[in-house]
């Protein structure tokens, strides 16, 4: 009954912001050319923060197949004046629901900036998807104001810089006032701030750096001024100017690597020369330049973020030194060196270094997981990549369910509004909690849909019930076999590819405005067409799967052929473009196996792509070939050559 009442209040006071809008206002919601269209124009005017048109928008929409969107697009721009039983009637009426989570994680930001302790401690445990960094942070801000030492848990939650928003800098400051967190603490969040171009982020700790006089800032935008100006002789100078070297050798690593040697660097202590030594080593690392190593060395035991410590492996890499790369990846924290990647490569050093038992044991240890680590693993084992047998068939018992989700069907809807994000949302918060053969069975519920990208991203979560037609599906297969066999381009590559480009989704679009299947950017579908002779190709065809297919096939082998044929750097090529692997390889002072310059790859966007890309394709391949694959062999080597600019697009 309470809930009754609660969702009535707040549906009145939604309609009674409804009943003064202006006639002529009222009109136009009902000229809305769809519901559809009204209510997307209704997300809009919510996202806005507008909250008298989203109740206008609202009131024609009584009969919407997604009401709990509709009700939650209403109260979200006024969550700041919203009262509890508003929130909570909303929350109880959808309760178990994505969107009710959703929007208490939204009260919860607004209950942690007015520091409402008691209603945020109450409320906390019971946010499901705890996926919100600002969040952790004022969970730790309401855990210290208790008395609590929080001093770890919040050096682990701001190892990495996102999200920090207003909760992470106040829990900063709130640790150092209890004396939490010390100047080296400080300085450290300054310094990774510094690093990632978060001025802003600089800008709201300055306070509590104790530096009035600007020169923190300086340190940011003009660094070279504080170089010249040299370090002073107070450790805040002192820090001010590790940061400005830092923020010097992401242009010259050699022009902060001298500073840090001459007469003004030598003031620096011990450890501040290594910390020092640290950010130039960093940046030098990741332009991919030899002296990266010495750079590492000079650092010696300096505190490292978790960027810096994977860069001074992946530099040691690059060089063939097997030392280094034993010695960084065991000074690692021990979550970083438990990833797959450290695994892998601590193995291979203590192969180099003929500890074979203790190699096999980590080998070993991720073999059985899927993707690239797990199959470089398997092959240091003596294995190849092979596809298991398949999960027995779901049967209608099983999938019945599935066609009766209420959340599924949810996704459904926004898939056909356009809203992926939502649908996302929708989709995966149905599949908290399922076994293995429940998610085999929503998987193919998405196949018989259409909804490819979700069939792979659901079979993909299972560990013994495996179904890899499911996780690596062949769709447009005729289109494929047509455009792959005319160029004797692999087939399995190509697969491999748009796996990782567009899991399949025909109209994908990107943030840059790539298309299709393939993911092609408008200029390079006109080049490729031209080049070709296709001369009935317009923009608007790019999306055609035939067209796509083709123009992206032919600018694939148009690279691999650019680059000798190799496959790790052709997929470096197609997502990174032709000149950007040219110039990384040129770097190189011997060739290295193509896993090193995969995982060397500067960009994390490229880096992750093309493992995925190539590990996807050796999957393809021993389904295709019905035989064991090798992804090293794939990979190749991949050797230094002079730079030379490449003509393709």
């Amino acid at each position: 009954m309470f809930v009754k009442k609660v969702l009535t209040r707040f549906l009145f006071a939604a309609v009674s912001v409804a009943a003064f809008v202006p006639a002529a206002q009222a009109q136009r919601v009902a000229g809305f050319a769809s519901a559809d269209d009204a209510f997307l124009a209704l997300r809009d005017a919510s996202r806005r923060g507008d909250a008298t048109k989203a109740a206008e928008i609202a009131a024609g929409l009584g009969n919407y197949p997604i009401p709990s969107y509709v009700d939650y697009y209403q109260i979200r721009p006024r969550i700041k004046d919203a009262s509890a039983s508003d929130v909570l009637g909303f929350i109880d009426q959808y309760r178990g629901t994505a969107i009710a989570d959703r929007l208490r994680n939204d009260w919860l930001l607004e209950l942690g900036k007015r520091r409402d302790w008691a209603t945020f401690d109450a409320q906390y445990p019971m946010f499901v998807l705890n996926d919100d960094t600002q969040l952790k942070c004022y969970a730790l801000m309401s855990k210290a104001f208790k008395g609590g030492n929080v001093a770890d848990e919040a050096r682990a939650l701001l190892a990495v810089p996102k999200d920090f928003g207003e909760a992470c800098i106040a829990l900063i400051g709130l640790l150092m006032e209890t004396k939490q967190f010390d100047e080296d603490d400080l300085w450290a969040q300054i310094r990774l701030a510094a690093d990632t171009g978060n001025a802003d982020f600089v800008r709201r700790l300055v306070p509590l750096s104790g530096i009035d006089d600007g020169s923190l800032m300086t340190a940011i935008d003009k660094p070279a001024l504080i170089v010249a100006k040299g370090p002073g002789f107070r450790r805040v100078k002192h820090e001010v100017y590790i940061v400005a070297l830092g923020r010097v050798a992401r242009n010259n690593p050699q022009q902060a690597a001298d500073a840090l040697m001459s007469n003004d660097g030598q003031r620096l202590n011990n450890k501040q020369q290594k910390l020092a030594w640290a950010q130039i080593a960093l940046q030098s690392a990741r332009k991919l330049q030899p002296e990266a190593v010495e750079y590492w060395r000079k650092a010696g035991d300096a505190p490292l973020s978790v960027e810096a410590h994977e860069w001074k492996i992946r530099s040691a890499l690059r060089a063939g030194d097997w030392k280094l790369v034993r010695h960084g990846i065991e000074m690692m924290p021990n979550a970083l060196r438990n990833d797959p990647t450290w695994t892998y490569w601590l193995a291979r050093a203590y192969a180099q270094d003929d500890k074979k038992e203790k190699a096999i044991t980590l080998w070993q240890s991720i073999a059985s997981q899927p993707g690239f680590y797990g199959q470089l693993a398997l092959e240091e084992l003596g294995q190849r990549t092979t596809i298991p047998p398949r999960a027995a068939a779901v049967t209608a018992a099983e999938l019945a369910p599935m066609e009766n989700n209420a959340g599924f069907k949810r996704a459904f809807k926004f898939f056909e509004l356009g809203l992926r994000f939502e649908g996302y949302r929708e989709w995966n918060w149905e599949l908290r909690g399922m076994n293995e053969r429940q998610l085999l069975a929503a998987a193919e519920f998405a196949r018989r849909n259409d909804v490819l990208d979700r069939m792979v991203n659901t079979s993909d979560r299972t560990v013994v019930e495996v179904n890899y037609d499911q996780r690596f599906p062949t769709p447009h297969r005729e289109v494929m076999a047509t455009a792959t066999q005319r160029l004797q381009l692999e087939m399995a590559w190509v697969y491999g590819l748009i796996r990782q480009e567009s899991r399949f989704v025909r109209d994908a679009r990107s943030h840059v405005g790539a298309s299709g299947l393939m993911q092609l950017m408008p200029a390079t579908a006109r080049y490729v067409a031209k080049r070709i002779g296709y001369n009935d190709f317009t923009p608007a065809r790019v999306n055609e799967i035939e067209t796509n297919v083709l123009l992206g096939t032919n600018y694939l082998n148009m690279v691999l052929g650019d680059l000798e044929g190799s496959q790790t750097m052709a997929t470096a090529a197609y997502n990174a473009g032709p000149g950007r692997p040219r110039a990384w390889r040129s770097t190189l002072a011997q060739p290295v196996e193509g896993a090193i310059f995969a995982e060397s790859i500067p960009f994390s966007e490229t880096r992750d792509y093309v493992k995925k890309v190539l590990s996807n394709a050796t999957y393809y391949a021993a389904m295709f070939e019905n035989r064991p694959q090798s992804l090293k062999a794939r990979l190749g080597m991949v050797g230094p050559a002079a730079f030379v600019p490449s003509t393709l697009p």
